[in-house]
């Protein structure tokens, strides 16, 4: 089997995937997942498309994933991972999309308006 490379974003982080048959190894960056992302729920929303797929342990990925956050590091990883998942057996996203996975999150950090002090808020009103 080739590699598969897909990629994967959500607000400013990038993650471009290679997927291949292997043992399950994930790595990011050139470090096992597990010590990039420390926390378990980051490194449940990674794994999260191979658990809904039932292909947990099946393949070996390498993740170059930049910009952004370690949250939004992980949630680029796991639609960079389902993208690839549906390019090999186009039938599990069904399954995917059902969790939501298939879907990239638009949500972005507005922009800082003039005459205000963030996007929306404005500067401190003094009446005297």
């Amino acid at each position: 089997m080739a590699t598969t490379n897909t990629s994967g974003r959500r607000k400013t982080a990038i993650a471009r995937i290679y997927l291949k048959e292997g043992s399950g190894n994930i790595t990011v960056n050139d470090k096992d997942y597990k010590v990039y992302f420390p926390t378990l729920p980051l490194q449940y929303i990674v794994n999260q498309a191979l658990e809904t797929s039932n292909q947990a342990g099946k393949f070996d990925i390498a993740v170059n994933v930049k910009g952004g956050g370690i949250t939004g590091q992980a949630e680029a990883t796991r639609l960079a991972i389902a993208k690839a998942l549906v390019e090999l057996d186009p039938e599990v996203k069904a399954a995917l999309r059902a969790k939501g996975l298939m879907t990239r999150d638009p949500r972005m950090v507005e922009r800082k308006k003039p005459g205000r002090r963030k996007a929306r808020r404005r500067f401190q009103f003094s009446k005297r």
